[in-house]
């Protein structure tokens, strides 16, 4: 085969970045040559409003048909808003809470029907993970849950809904995220998990987002040492040929996660890496948000020479374009969906979980004075905005130390007080903090918008599993502020 058209089955498993809001001359030219696809993020400045972004993906497929992805989970990680507000759709640890399969479809349905207006027709999502590590720095809200029979029921949901919207749903991330305390955007995780009890844990939500159907799953740069050996899944035969291929009869598009990530390619570069995904069963590489018209032509060169010297069989890269074509071709016969984001809503508002009473201050004078604390976000989630600050004008905001609380206290006289934390077990200063209000203050309203593992003794308590905007406006409902 020549060199042009080893280049040319290279070209459809890419799915490389690029900046700014209009697709630059060199990515139009790749589609045209066939390119498989590419990924929008809103850090690269691809998303600055859905009519920005629907103009972007209408210029793309006048030069062909190229996959355009992203990852929009509603609840912390979106994009669609582009991070200017907040998703008005819960993420996944709300509709665990709420545990309504048929609602979880409707959301997803809805925030399909929403990609496919803006012309994204593979989204990376669901996360199908099955949080068990209460300490996990990149899951958490972004699970279901920690059973793995409610993941599952989910997942079979989300996948169902999203792909009635005529978008591919894409399961994520295999062979499971949830049971790690490290971040694979900085290092390979372990999951330290025999095939026993990867069996009734991690992949019990794979096997039902295969049986719904889902068109795409991702890998994660994870280290099963019982089943890679010490190799991130994205690299293994034996994670993804093995595991995935054969004991899970999976028979679509398998996608890496950002190959840009340091447990990938941190120690190997990305055309290494692309080469290694490729010759362990991938079929369709994301690149990462960094790596633009240089690096897909590095990546072009390297599997282009792995082919030359024998090292890539021909066969293997000619399987994975054809499974991306396959894909492509499925999508391009999809019916669109109406969005509905009264479900998004109503799933906040149902996930809403209240311990104690809480006070009533409609009509009651002055509002209660709000502080949100800081919290450390995750490379996944980004800086999208979150809290109760659009129904609460004079909000303050709090580093997060025990040493803040004489000013909240004195800023509180006679009124009411809300505290809004997000992920607190993660975050001593968030602790320190509320213990000293509600010590000071027993009728302190303690909001926590990430997963609800630490409350303070004594405060009454109001969890929303999520920090999207549907999950405050329900918690700005059920204090009084709207």
């Amino acid at each position: 085969m020549s060199e042009s058209e080893i280049i040319r089955l290279a070209r459809g498993t890419l799915l490389p970045a690029f900046p700014g809001a209009l697709p630059p001359r060199w990515l139009l030219e790749e589609v045209e040559n066939g390119l498989g696809g590419v990924t929008v993020f809103a850090i690269n400045g691809n998303v600055p409003g859905t009519d920005e972004l629907a103009a972007l993906t209408a210029e793309l497929r006048k030069a062909g048909d190229p996959l355009v992805t992203i990852d929009e989970e509603g609840g912390d990680v979106t994009r669609l808003t582009g991070h200017v507000t907040a998703s008005p759709y819960p993420g996944n640890a709300a509709l665990g809470a709420v545990d309504d399969p048929e609602l979880t479809r409707r959301v997803y349905r809805s925030l399909g029907a929403e990609l496919a207006e803006v012309g994204v027709n593979l989204n990376f999502a669901p996360s199908v993970d099955v949080n068990t590590a209460a300490d996990n720095p990149v899951i958490g809200t972004r699970s279901f849950g920690s059973d793995a029979e409610l993941v599952a029921r989910h997942a079979a949901a989300a996948v169902t809904g999203t792909q009635e919207a005529g978008v591919a749903a894409c399961a994520k991330h295999f062979p499971g995220h949830g049971a790690t305390v490290a971040d694979s955007h900085l290092g390979v995780p372990i999951v330290d998990a025999d095939m026993a009890l990867l069996e009734r844990r991690e992949l019990v939500p794979f096997r039902a987002a295969i049986g719904a159907g889902t068109r795409a799953v991702m890998t994660g740069h994870l280290n099963l040492p019982a089943v890679t050996e010490g190799v991130p899944a994205t690299l293994s035969p034996a994670a993804i040929t093995g595991l995935l291929r054969g004991r899970l009869g999976y028979d679509g598009v398998i996608v890496t996660d950002a190959l840009d990530m340091d447990g990938a390619s941190g120690e190997i570069g990305i055309p290494e890496a692309s080469v290694r995904a490729l010759l362990a069963g991938a079929d369709l590489l994301c690149l990462g948000s960094r790596e633009h018209h240089d690096s897909l032509r590095a990546v072009l060169a390297a599997i282009e020479e792995a082919v030359r010297i024998g090292r890539l069989p021909l066969d293997r890269l000619a399987d994975a374009a054809a499974r991306t074509r396959a894909l492509r071709d499925w999508l391009a016969d999809r019916a669109p969906a109406a969005a509905d984001r009264a479900a998004g809503l109503e799933a906040a508002r149902r996930a809403v979980r209240v311990s104690g009473e809480l006070p009533d201050w409609r009509g009651g004078g002055d509002a209660p004075l709000v502080v949100e604390v800081a919290a450390t976000g995750n490379i996944a989630v980004g800086p999208t905005p979150w809290g109760l600050g659009p129904w609460a004008p004079d909000a303050v905001r709090a580093e997060g130390s025990a040493a803040e609380a004489t000013g909240v206290l004195e800023r509180a006289s006679g009124r009411g007080l809300v505290v809004v934390l997000r992920d607190a077990h993660r975050h001593a200063g968030q602790r320190a903090l509320a213990r000293a209000l509600v010590a000071a203050r027993p009728d302190t309203v303690v909001v926590e918008m990430g997963l609800p593992v630490w409350r303070p003794d004594g405060a009454v308590h109001l969890a929303t599993y999520g920090a999207a905007h549907a999950n405050a406006q329900a918690a700005a409902e059920l204090l009084g502020l709207t």
